[in-house]
């Protein structure tokens, strides 16, 4: 896995040291944590393809790029109110301070919200939807307009049991 930092791409090892994160990996299932000074957590699970990215040279990762698998994603809110984003091939995901999984398979990006307030739009389009608790939404490089649902609780423990989670 590699990282852009500073508009250079290196490992994700060596970039949590610069940017003030630390890197481990995590107990059943496997998975990567990168915490961050700022209150940023990601999860990684085991096989993810993902690239951390300092849009504005700060130190500070800004943006993920998520090309497969699932990140769960635990971000405070920013004090330069900059929020965090999920980009995948089609979708951005972009948050203000909230804990959600992004998963992205077969040229589709599902997005679930446990807490907080999730804006999600397809990576072609200007506007989109906003999620809260307990809502996905499922992503397509088609045209149709993003439909919010309400997640059962089968496949939001189906997504989160990944990480080691579930919901009740």
């Amino acid at each position: 896995m590699v990282a852009a930092l500073g508009g250079f791409l290196i490992p994700v090892q060596t970039q949590a040291q610069v940017s003030g994160c630390t890197l481990q990996r995590s107990g059943s299932p496997t998975r990567q944590v990168l915490r961050c000074q700022d209150g940023l957590q990601l999860e990684a699970e085991s096989g993810a393809d993902y690239a951390l990215v300092d849009r504005d040279r700060d130190g500070r990762p800004d943006e993920v790029d998520l090309r497969d698998r699932a990140l769960l994603i635990e971000a405070e809110p920013s004090s330069k109110g900059v929020g965090f984003q999920v980009r995948t091939p089609v979708a951005i995901a972009a948050v203000r301070g909230t804990h959600w999984a992004v998963d992205v398979a077969e040229g589709k990006t599902a997005v679930f919200v446990l807490s907080g307030r999730v804006a999600v739009r397809r990576s072609n389009a200007r506007t989109g939807v906003e999620l809260g608790p307990g809502e996905g939404v499922d992503v397509d490089s088609g045209r149709a307009p993003l439909t919010v649902r309400r997640w059962s609780t089968e496949r939001a423990n189906a997504l989160l049991r990944r990480f080691g989670r579930q919901i009740r």
